[in-house]
């Protein structure tokens, strides 16, 4: 998984019943006060349109986490809490359009004063910066202020841990090491980044990739000014580009951000920043947190990833409190991957026999029920565009077909079934309930499952190592897997593309390498036209799960719960989450 997001909690195996029944698909207009000032807007209100829309400025947004942030940085940052943060207070060239729905998928220009001028072979980009444009210290935001941001990224012995899809876009060839130990005798910095002059800056690829512009809507395309810079320390109090800027940054306690006089609303095409002040409070206490959540004395859950068991049982057993959540899709697909480098997976009718056999109910009652997750029958998320209701074998119908099963073990020579091994992370409690419940499922068929247990840090190691899986015999793998852009290729490259099978680090478990394929992603990769790319990544996603590789447990959701008070609340698709930088609240308090 590249995109880092926090754990989500554990399993409502005591209350499926419950939640089968009070989380379907459609809303309820719950009208309860929630005990704070505020009318509840009905379940799943926010997830496609905007929950209290409102000018209103004023009063604090007070968001809680059980999770603490792991950078403040936005070339370190990797939590994707965190890069919906950031937008309180670091801007990019171009950023996700705060819109809800697929609306925010749109990027529009930020510091830029317009879309960048493509040349015709695709290869490079030129923007033109906005003027006046400033830093929280009154200092103009020039180009060379973007390209010092991205230069910062290849330090990697000092600015480590966040995406790094620049570097590899970028380098081609260079080796360049960032700008703290630059050789280059003219200080030129990195060569493919060009500043003819302070409001211009130019990127040159080595080859045409469609997908560019994500990239420069990340943390590590932010601008970041060089005299300020304190390198591995930058990320205790970041310079603020956007709106708020930082009064305090406590590691483990909290965070508290407030007004950048120097940000000029008029520059800004979405952001209202309508609190006075944001603060973030971190709890190890996941209870307390939820019960502030419920009391509305807590705003928001600022990771985004569900309340607790003993929160969404009260919840979903209450329809007025209900009406105060929303169970958004969150761009995870849950997953089964069946290893056709091990026997007898590397027979396609043998992969199909597990699909068919697979109780897909039991495995979505597995990480929870309905309500964190819906069942999916392919391997691209809703939230991408080229994604559609493809279900070849029918796996949102919720149970298996044993017939079907027993017809493609005939045609994979093994008709009395046989013995497999499945790997898990034994750290993750939803993930281990899965590899049981597929276990106990094709025990119909006898195929014979052992669930085998690594310890999850071990992941690159481990499943990540193709010849370790081969050695091991891990025929099945249980994994999810999230987009760091959402895009096909952001999302599905790494899980299919042959081009990227490393010897550690893998995360194609099947070992996908389909000329076909791979060619499709380059296509994609050279146009200019996201619904050309979309029709691309779609046969893309068509002809993996015709190959029966992978089985998709659920399209992962999330039950979060917003206090009535808040005002602009909407679920971005770019995000999985709440747009945080477009919340007010309407008491004013």
């Amino acid at each position: 998984m590249k995109r880092n997001r926090t754990l989500a909690v554990a399993a409502l195996a005591a209350t499926l019943a419950l939640t089968a029944t009070a989380c379907g698909g459609s809303k309820d207009d719950g009208s309860s006060e929630g005990g704070a000032k505020g009318t509840a807007a009905g379940f799943n209100a926010a997830v496609d349109k905007v929950v209290n829309p409102s000018d209103k400025k004023g009063g604090t947004l007070n968001m809680w986490t059980t999770t603490d942030v792991d950078s403040l940085d936005p070339g370190r940052a990797y939590y994707a809490s965190v890069w919906n943060f950031e937008r309180f207070y670091t801007r990019t060239l171009l950023a996700f359009d705060g819109k809800p729905g697929k609306e925010g998928l749109k990027l529009v220009p930020d510091l830029a004063a317009a879309q960048p001028e493509i040349s015709a072979d695709a290869k490079t980009y030129t923007f033109k910066l906005k003027p006046g444009l400033k830093f929280e210290d009154g200092s103009v935001i020039t180009s060379k202020d973007i390209k010092y941001g991205v230069e910062r990224i290849f330090a990697q012995d000092v600015i480590s841990g966040g995406p790094t899809y620049l570097i590899n876009e970028l380098d081609q060839g260079q080796n360049y090491k960032g700008p703290y130990t630059d050789a280059d005798p003219n200080k030129l910095g990195l060569k493919s980044v060009t500043t003819p002059d302070d409001n211009t800056i130019v990127f040159s690829l080595a080859k045409p990739n469609s997908d560019f512009p994500y990239l420069l809507a990340m943390g590590s395309a932010a601008p970041v000014p060089q005299k300020l810079d304190t390198g591995s320390q930058y990320g205790q109090k970041p310079v603020s580009s956007g709106p708020y800027k930082f009064k305090s940054a406590e590691p483990g306690k909290g965070y508290e951000l407030v007004r950048n006089e120097n940000w000029d609303a008029a520059s800004d095409p979405f952001r209202k920043a309508l609190p006075d002040v944001v603060k973030l409070t971190v709890t190890t206490n996941a209870d307390d947190m939820d019960t502030q959540l419920l009391a509305n004395t807590a705003d928001l859950d600022w990771a985004q990833t569900g309340l607790s068991q003993a929160a969404q049982v009260k919840v979903l057993q209450d329809q007025a409190l209900k009406a105060n959540t929303d169970d958004p899709y969150n761009g995870f697909i849950r997953y089964v991957t069946a290893v056709p480098t091990v026997a007898p997976f590397d027979n396609e009718h043998c992969r199909k026999a597990v699909l068919y056999a697979a109780d897909t109910t039991a495995l979505q009652t597995a990480r929870g029920g309905s309500v964190a997750g819906s069942l999916y029958g392919s391997m691209l998320p809703p939230n991408i565009l080229g994604s559609d209701d493809y279900d070849p074998f029918n796996l949102t119908q919720g149970k298996p077909n044993l017939d079907k099963a027993k017809e493609e073990l005939k045609a994979c020579g093994k008709p009395d079934g046989f013995k497999t091994n499945i790997a898990v992370r034994g750290n993750k409690p939803k993930e281990v309930n899965s590899a049981v419940a597929l276990q106990t499922a094709l025990k119909a068929v006898n195929i014979d499952v052992t669930v085998q247990q690594y310890d999850g840090k071990l992941i690159a190691s481990e499943i990540g190592a193709p010849d370790v899986v081969k050695t091991k015999g891990y025929g099945l793998i249980v994994m999810g897997w999230g987009a760091d852009f959402p895009t096909g290729s952001g999302y599905l490259q790494p899980l299919v593309d042959g081009r990227f099978i490393p010897s550690n680090g893998n995360s194609n478990y099947a070992e996908i390498n389909d000329p076909e394929i791979n060619g499709w992603f380059d296509q994609a990769a050279a146009q200019t036209d996201p619904a050309k790319a979309a029709e691309l990544y779609k046969k893309i996603n068509h002809k993996v799960v015709d190959g029966a590789y992978y089985l998709p447990i659920v399209a992962d959701k999330a039950l979060n719960w917003r206090n009535p008070r808040l005002t602009n609340v909407y679920i971005s698709d770019a995000f999985g989450e709440v747009d945080f930088q477009a919340l007010g609240v309407s008491d004013g308090k």
